[in-house]
């Protein structure tokens, strides 16, 4: 459930960024369903992989609104699949996982012993404890 307060409000970054098998959709293109600015026009319908989509900058309360997807052009997520917590990119922006804010974010994650890794497209970046930044598989 979302923190009390926050909201999608013109986001539509997991829209573009995400792959959605259930559509045909692939990573880095905008949904068929969905309205920049404005969101999905199925929402109330939209598919269980939709549904089942948190997103950490709604879902975390000390994630401020300068780390809302579409100000840094990277999504934060949980995946369920790996355990790891990733860092994906807006194809536009590949490194955008370098700004600032976001890469503090993402240090202060290894720091807690998660693995963290930034993704852009098929590239993909382990970020480890010290600060150094590696290609990851």
């Amino acid at each position: 459930m979302a923190v009390l307060g926050k909201s999608c409000g013109p986001c539509t970054m997991c829209c573009k960024v995400l792959e959605i098998e259930h559509f045909d959709k692939r990573a880095g293109t905008l949904c068929k369903h969905c309205t920049t600015g404005a969101g999905c026009k199925i929402y109330k319908r939209r598919p269980d992989v939709c549904q089942d989509y948190e997103c950490s900058w709604m879902m975390e309360r000390d994630l401020p609104s300068t780390l809302r997807p579409d100000k840094v052009g990277t999504i934060l997520m949980e995946d369920a699949d790996s355990a790891e917590y990733q860092a994906v990119c807006d194809p536009a922006k590949p490194m955008a996982w370098r700004h600032p804010l976001v890469f503090k974010h993402l240090l202060m994650k290894a720091k807690e012993g998660r693995i963290v890794v930034a993704k852009a497209g098929l590239t993909a970046w382990r970020i480890y404890e010290s600060g150094e930044v590696a290609p990851w598989a």
